[in-house]
């Protein structure tokens, strides 16, 4: 290992957040225990069968609408059996799927898209604007809108595939990893490289005649990065806590980072989802302010940026400088933990941070099924251990043609409260809301108004008294029956173990669900249960309430996304001797089907990498899946994967593609 690379080892860690919830909140292990063990295994109560073959859970009154994306209830489709044979565990560096399917990858890191056009130069030898002209790194969150789709059509032949680019892994994106000078970034160049890798990718594509795909040279191809500028809506624009030297008035930011997982709005628009944003940002200051404080803000930044001398690098740096915050960057950071709606198909429009959502370490985003006359509701997790899963409500209505990104500026955020009876309630956080108002003088906190509330989201989160979750990250809306689902990927905190979650701590994850208690997801009333408990053969209880087998064994659950068929697709993100060592392979992606709890290992992906991202086209013949941190570790001088460009070459993250060979709808 060469000096610089055993630098870069030092100051470049996995990017994970730090437990920062010092609040005396109930877990979710505190309240499960009173369902029952006898639930949990009973196979059809809390976790089995009987939910899924149409039984309401309890305390159901009216049954949810079924949970089609769009205005149109999902048409009932007769489902066997998964139609395919499952995969083995492997640890092979390559993709694995069924007989029968093929796996091409796509749109790996550097794949030119604007500008000039740059060729991706496998020694690491691009430039800064380079790479604002390439395909970003680390895939993650991905959509595939077709070209028609603002026009409610459903080209599978053409259309925008937008995707976020998680983080960077620094040794591998210069020739010899960070130029480091006594432990201190040193290179511009380096540095605005790193920034230009990071945000959103999108990427006009089509389908040839032979059922190849290819990207399209076209003024729709975007990039935008972590010093793309952008506006700020919603409560919190123009707040004094957005107040910077950049932006005196609070209203404008500059880029996006860390985006994980994302969204896609009934009219036409990508939601990207800021999430372990804190680590980018450093402060020397003794007494670090709540909206720092409260989401692990330390005195060191993840990459290092903070070091160099530039407006465009001090930002980064939130330490009190000057007599006031708009002349220096201690705000900075509160510009960062949003949802960011981009609109694809307008190239030249200005990203929005969208405020009314809360800033916490945004997942994802889901919808629950829009109709018109109603208000749209969507739910959020907050990725960090013993944090919360929102919900959002807007206020004014949807109407189909003539409603946008206003819905996502005026509404009310909710925090999920899960009690020990298998119902739960979404406790408001607004300023105006009398609950709120009394939970806030018990603990003594006051706020200035509701965008103080919603940059201080997690404390009011727990002010509300929110029930503290294992990672709360993807979630999806079952079709069938309206059922919401989240992965609680792993718990390495968590210390008292009980009947339903019998893990202490927690290190393979489970999958909670719920449903509203009607028809309007506005309410604030929900039941829940335990969809799966992830692990081994001898710790797990798998969909149909009997322990996972060698065919669908899985840890670390992530990536969920449910097809209009009502199969629910999951992708898990194991690390360390979990991934390296235990009985688990390479991560990987499993079918559930949710009626009968059957439950099937589809894709193995290459050494050290994340499977996650999933997007369809229309007609279900193509199926779009992310491949992140290939050989995740390694450097110029130890490669630990080689793909997809095979032996010798740097791991690139990358878009899958997966058809049937006989080119017919995926299942």
């Amino acid at each position: 290992m060469s000096p610089n690379d055993k630098a870069n080892e030092l100051l470049f860690g996995n990017g994970d957040e730090l437990p920062s919830n010092h609040s005396t909140n109930p877990h979710i292990t505190e309240l499960s225990s009173a369902i029952g063990r006898r639930q949990v295994l009973a196979g059809g109560v809390a976790l089995g069968a009987l939910a899924f073959l149409g039984s309401a859970m309890p305390g159901i009154t009216e049954a949810a609408e079924p949970a089609a994306h769009g205005l149109q209830k999902a048409p009932f489709k007769r489902r066997s059996k998964l139609p395919f044979s499952a995969v083995a565990t492997t640890r092979a560096d390559t993709i694995t799927v069924p007989a029968g399917y093929r796996a091409t990858a796509f749109i790996p890191w550097g794949t030119p898209l604007t500008g000039g056009y740059p060729a991706y130069l496998e020694d690491g030898s691009n430039s800064a604007q380079d790479q604002a002209e390439q395909l970003g790194m680390h895939h993650d969150g991905m959509h595939f809108f077709p070209i028609d789709a603002q026009q409610r059509g459903k080209n599978s032949q053409h259309g925008l595939l937008v995707l976020n680019h998680e983080y960077i892994d620094v040794p591998l994106l210069h020739p010899n990893g960070a130029t480091l000078v006594a432990g201190k970034r040193s290179s511009a160049e380096e540095v605005r490289k790193e920034i230009n890798a990071h945000g959103v990718s999108v990427v006009e594509v089509r389908r040839g005649l032979a059922g190849q795909w290819s990207v399209l040279p076209s003024a729709r191809n975007r990039r935008i990065t972590g010093a793309t500028p952008m506006q700020i809506g919603g409560p919190a624009r123009g707040h004094a806590l957005l107040q910077t030297r950049h932006s005196p008035q609070g209203t404008a930011s500059r880029g996006t980072l860390n985006n994980c997982s994302n969204g896609f709005t009934p009219w036409g628009t990508y939601l990207t989802c800021e999430e372990n944003w804190a680590g980018y940002f450093a402060s020397a200051d003794a007494d670090l302010p709540r909206e720092l404080s409260r989401y692990g803000l330390r005195s060191n930044s993840r990459y290092g940026w903070d070091h160099l001398a530039g407006d465009e690098f001090e930002r980064f740096n939130a330490t009190r400088k000057a007599a006031t915050a708009q002349d220096d960057y201690r705000n900075e950071p509160n510009h960062f933990g949003w949802i960011v709606e981009i609109d694809p198909f307008a190239p030249e429009s200005t990203p929005v941070k969208r405020t009314a959502l809360g800033r916490f370490a945004h997942e994802g985003l889901v919808f629950a099924p829009v109709k018109a006359g109603r208000p749209i509701v969507c739910y959020s997790g907050d990725d960090s251990q013993n944090e919360y899963i929102y919900k959002y409500v807007s206020r004014d209505k949807y109407r189909p043609g003539r409603s946008d990104g206003r819905l996502l500026d005026e509404g009310t955020l909710y925090v999920a409260r899960f009690d020990a009876n298998g119902k739960g309630q979404w406790l408001a956080l607004d300023i105006h809301d009398p609950q709120f108002q009394a939970a806030c003088t018990a603990a003594g906190v006051s706020f200035a108004d509701q965008g103080e509330v919603l940059i201080n989201t997690r404390l009011a989160a727990d002010i509300a008294g929110a029930t503290k979750m294992d990672r709360p990250e993807w979630g999806a809306v079952n079709p069938d029956n309206g059922e919401v689902y989240f992965t609680l990927t792993n718990n390495s905190s968590r210390t008292t173990a009980d009947a339903a979650n019998p893990r202490s701590p927690n290190p393979y994850g489970h999958i909670i669900r719920w449903r509203e208690l009607s028809k309007n997801y506005a309410s604030r009333h929900f039941a829940w249960s335990l969809f799966m408990l992830a692990g081994t053969e001898a710790d797990s209880i798998g969909p149909n309430g009997q322990p996972l087998t060698a065919d669908n064994r899985l840890a670390s659950p992530d990536g969920l996304w449910f097809d209009e068929e009502g199969r629910l697709w999951i992708q898990t993100d194991m690390s360390g001797s979990q991934l390296n060592s235990g009985p688990f392979g390479n991560n990987q992606m499993l079918v559930a089907e949710p009626r009968t709890g059957e439950l099937k290992r589809f894709l193995v992906g290459p050494l050290g990498a994340e499977v996650t991202g999933i997007a369809a086209t229309p007609d279900f013949r193509t199926l779009f899946v992310n491949i992140q941190h290939p050989g995740e570790g390694s450097t110029p001088n130890n490669l630990l994967s080689t793909w997809p460009d095979g032996p010798g070459k740097r791991p690139r993250s990358a878009t899958v593609i997966i058809t049937r060979e006989d080119g017919r709808r995926l299942l």
